[in-house]
This record gives C-alpha cells, sequence and structure tokens, in this order.
C-alpha cells in the first residue's frame, strides 16, 4: 500500500492518529490494489483513486436487503443461483468499485464472481439511505456505471419515497420497466415471475 512522503508530526491527544494515516496513500492517489487491501468494517466505494465512504445501514435497510435476498433465493431454488449482501465489491470499470446492497448471477459458477470482488452480476438491488448525496449515487451516478458494466437489471428500493424502481438493460442504457408505490407490485424482466409487493418491503418499519 502506498504511504505519503512527509513525515507526520506527533499526533496529539484529541487529534487523529496521524501516525497511522502516514501508512495509507493521500485522497486522490489510491490504487486499485491499495483500495482491495483495506481491512476496514466500514463500507468503501472508489473511483478512479478516490475513496468513497458510504452511511452505515440502519436496521430497516437491513431488513429490506434481507426480504430481497429471501425472495430472491425462494424464487430462483431451482436453478443454481448466487445471491448476495453487501459488503462485497463490483468492479464496474477499470478504477472504479461499487457496493450494490445485494448482488445476483443466475449461476453461482459465473466466471464473473470472484473471492475478493465480482466482475459484473445479471441483478443488483440498492436500497436508498437518506440524505441528499445518497439518492444522487443510487438514483443518477450508478445507472451509468451498472449499464456499462452490463449487468441486466437494477433494482432501487427507496424506503422514504416508499417505491421501487425496476431498470432494464435495453443496448447500453437502462429503461424504467415498472414503478412500484405502496399497494403496487414490482416485477422483474429478467426472472419470468419475479414480483415484490411494494407493501411486503416498506411495512418491514
Amino acid at each position: 500500500m502506498g504511504k505519503t512522503t512527509e513525515q507526520p508530526r506527533p499526533s496529539k491527544r484529541g487529534e487523529p492518529v496521524w501516525e497511522l494515516l502516514h501508512n495509507y496513500p493521500p485522497q486522490g492517489h489510491w490504487s486499485e490494489h491499495d483500495f482491495l487491501s483495506l481491512d476496514e468494517n466500514i463500507l468503501i466505494e472508489y473511483t478512479d483513486g478516490t475513496l468513497e465512504f458510504l452511511p452505515m445501514p440502519t436496521t430497516l435497510h437491513q431488513r429490506i436487503v434481507m426480504t430481497l435476498i429471501r425472495l430472491l433465493a425462494s424464487h430462483m431454488a431451482d436453478g443454481n443461483p448466487l445471491v448476495l449482501p453487501a459488503p462485497l465489491n463490483l468492479k464496474v470499470a477499470d478504477g472504479k468499485y461499487r457496493e450494490p446492497d445485494v448482488l445476483c448471477v443466475l449461476d453461482e459458477n459465473d466466471p464473473r464472481v470472484g473471492e475478493r470482488f465480482w466482475t459484473g452480476a445479471d441483478l443488483v438491488v440498492e436500497v436508498v439511505s437518506e440524505g441528499a448525496e445518497a439518492r444522487k449515487r443510487d438514483y443518477e451516478d450508478k445507472p451509468p456505471l451498472y449499464a456499462k458494466a452490463g449487468i441486466r437489471e437494477y433494482w432501487i428500493v427507496d424506503p422514504i419515497e416508499k417505491q421501487i424502481t425496476v431498470l432494464a438493460l435495453q443496448g447500453d442504457t437502462y429503461t424504467a420497466h415498472c414503478v412500484a408505490k405502496p399497494g403496487e407490485t414490482a416485477t422483474s424482466a429478467m426472472l419470468e415471475g419475479f414480483s415484490v409487493a411494494a407493501d411486503r418491503v416498506f411495512n418491514l418499519a
């Protein structure tokens, strides 16, 4: 892992431990190897040398994630799928890694499935966290990245607005397959017969 060249001054009580920070590259200078070598119990995404720190999930967020994983796994029980939750790195392009809340491939032997990170998926889910930055990340920043990575379906589950948006890949961009609000049901374009009632997700609180 790269290090800064300037010797840090000794840290004082109440300050960050500069001596430890000295072991990490400056922001904007992280290599993919540096990023993948991190062993921290926090959610981090990576873009072109810069670390992006994600909010820690809430209990509701994790309940939604686990509900969706159970529903997906149950629907595909006759096949050989692999459905996993974050934290798990997904490489969407050179120099870009994301942490979808749910990653799914139809075949667990898919060559895109790696031990340290995946290089693709068939379906991913993001559960929107509170805050403008989180909303922008899931609704604006991630769709073009996931589309470019060839991910066939992207679900955005928004417990704040209480809606589920399903985006299906058409060519190299996503189109809105459906938007489900309370009392409605979200359906998959890729998985025949797979649907999720919005009430089942948003009544978990």
